[in-house]
């Protein structure tokens, strides 16, 4: 693994780890914009990583594949633990596992 390859790692790595709550994103995309509002809805903060205004965002998107598998954003991770995309956000806020992880981090969110 070359050394910037490794230091996109780091980043992605380090990102997840210092951010209860971390969206990988890309500006134009609308699942991206719905998964924000939801957190935004919820009073939750977050950082969001815009791929599509770095210069290594192609870099970035490649090493959250080789950590998660998945290709696409939003990617969105939670305490550290991988979420997914909009769908599994969704499905997370609505069967309420969500809220549980959001507990667990000790986010106070406030209700829709």
């Amino acid at each position: 693994m070359s050394a910037i390859a490794q230091g996109i790692k780091e980043l992605v790595k380090k990102s997840i780890a210092e951010n209860p709550v971390m969206v990988f994103s890309k500006s134009y995309c609308p699942y991206c914009t719905g998964a924000k509002d939801l957190f935004d809805d919820l009073s939750v903060n977050y950082k969001a990583l815009e791929l599509d205004i770095r210069d290594d965002g192609p870099d970035v998107q490649k090493a959250l594949f080789d950590l998660t598998g998945q290709k696409t954003v939003p990617n969105v991770f939670v305490n550290s633990k991988h979420i997914g995309g909009y769908s599994e956000l969704d499905e997370a806020y609505k069967s309420g596992k969500l809220e549980a992880l959001l507990k667990e981090a000790g986010i106070k969110q406030s209700k829709l």
